[in-house]
């Protein structure tokens, strides 16, 4: 029997060592990154139009507190007169994430890049659109930490899915699907 000339570089069917091109999770990583940026914009959204800037207010006591800032630089300020460095960081984080998405991922992996794909598109998003420019912008920060530092919803993603997958990588749990467990 001779093959179709068409198929003639198809990867042999039932080939266990074969690993799919895509993320099969693709769709959920994508949908936790539009979650993370949903509640991390509509925050902020909130925080703009019921808080004033400077103004504390206490939400359990003083280890919690709303307190509106806008942020030109990264964690605790850092980098304020450079922020255009740090929307290429983002950018780059950005784009980053995005292809190691789309890459096969096991499913504990998903929900780290998900998570941290969010955060830091939103924080992009701020960067480019937001005052005093594009590609200057400032970040909403409202959520004060006991007078430590003060954050916002992708903040939290941010340090959350990278800690996640630090402790995924630390614990040793595979990035990449187990490909002998695969069907033939």
């Amino acid at each position: 029997m001779t093959k179709h000339p068409a198929l003639a570089f198809a990867p042999p069917i039932g080939n266990d060592d074969a690993v799919p091109s895509t993320s099969r999770f693709l769709p959920w990583i994508l949908a936790l990154a539009a979650g993370v940026i949903a509640a991390d914009q509509l925050s902020k959204w909130w925080a703009e139009s019921a808080l004033v800037p400077g103004r504390t207010t206490p939400v359990v006591g003083e280890i919690l507190e709303w307190r509106l800032v806008y942020n030109s630089g990264a964690a605790f300020g850092l980098g304020a007169e450079h922020t255009w460095v740090l929307t290429v960081f983002a950018g780059l984080a950005v784009v980053a994430l995005t292809v190691m998405a789309t890459r096969p991922l096991t499913g504990a992996w998903t929900v780290g890049v998900g998570v941290l794909l969010g955060g830091v598109t939103s924080h992009l998003g701020d960067r480019l659109l937001r005052a005093p420019g594009f590609a200057r912008g400032q970040v909403v920060d409202f959520i004060a930490y006991n007078k430590w530092f003060i954050g916002n919803v992708a903040d939290i993603a941010i340090v959350g899915g990278a800690a996640f997958l630090a402790i995924l990588t630390l614990l040793g749990m595979q990035t990449r699907p187990d490909t002998a467990a695969a069907p033939g």
